[in-house]
């Protein structure tokens, strides 16, 4: 058993597809239209075309907006990314016009950082051991 697909809910498709993929380097893998205003939009990782797929799902359900909210006040990450080197990406990213509410933090073994997706979540980047 293996992990293929997860989502975040965001609040524009356009947006999240802009954000994903010109600022944090993603790529686009499923672009299919459901209905007038949502498509089954997906983007993969450059380096892991056939990897794990992020769906970049409409936050239209009613149990979305009161959960992404507690999170967000919380300062809780919906979703961890890793990166090589955080201290790198928050740099990188900065340079962007990324907001992050965690600059990056050195836990031992791991070092994290939280930016804000612009589409109502929060994502941490973390280095990985070795």
């Amino acid at each position: 058993m293996r992990i293929h697909l997860t989502s975040v809910f965001v609040d524009d498709q356009a947006k999240a597809l802009h954000f994903y993929t010109e600022i944090l380097g993603f790529v686009k893998k499923h672009d299919v239209p459901l209905g007038e205003t949502h498509r089954w939009l997906t983007v993969v990782s450059r380096d892991d075309p056939a990897g794990t797929e992020l769906l970049l799902e409409p936050a239209g359900h009613p149990a979305v907006k009161p959960y992404r909210d507690a999170l967000v006040q919380d300062g809780i990450p919906l979703a961890q990314f890793a990166v090589d080197d955080v201290h790198a990406e928050y740099d990188r990213l900065r340079a962007l016009g990324v907001r992050f509410t965690q600059e990056p933090l050195d836990m031992g073994p791991v070092t994290t950082a939280v930016l804000d997706d612009t589409c109502g979540n929060l994502i941490q980047l973390a280095t990985q051991p070795g």
